[in-house]
């Protein structure tokens, strides 16, 4: 089997995490600048064979489209084109991170450690592709 790959977009940075070859436990990869995600998407792909591309779509409370959605269309358009033979799916992405920021909390991590953005990120990432696990 192939892995999927989810991604937290973000103006600054993009978290990412992946998937086992056997698609049952959700990892956090890392976090990179989002002007270097094609660059780092091209490389690991070439790497590992991605079957599945999860990006998070994040929705206000009464389930419409957040403001930053705006800036993930782009993103999904350019993802489709690079990666044509990979197709893309959206996970809700609402409350991953303040479920990063406490699952930080609860594994003991100090405050100035909770400060490390790209940690969040990357937490948030997994905790899509936790989400999508579960729901398959």
């Amino acid at each position: 089997m192939s892995r999927i790959l989810a991604i937290d977009y973000g103006l600054k940075r993009t978290g990412i995490a992946v998937t086992d070859e056997l698609q049952i436990i959700a990892s956090g990869l890392t976090t990179v600048f989002t002007k270097d995600i094609f660059a780092f998407l091209k490389e690991y792909t070439e790497k590992e064979s991605v079957e599945l591309f999860l990006v998070g779509e994040p929705k206000q409370m009464d389930n419409t489209a957040s403001e930053s959605e705006i800036i993930i269309i782009p993103f999904i358009n350019r993802l489709v084109e690079e990666f044509p033979n990979i197709p893309v799916k959206r996970v809700d992405e609402r409350f991953t991170s303040k479920m990063a920021f406490q699952t930080m909390i609860d594994s003991g991590l100090k405050k100035n450690q909770r400060k490390n953005k790209a940690l969040v990120d990357e937490i948030s990432a997994t905790l899509i592709l936790q989400s999508y696990l579960y729901s398959k």
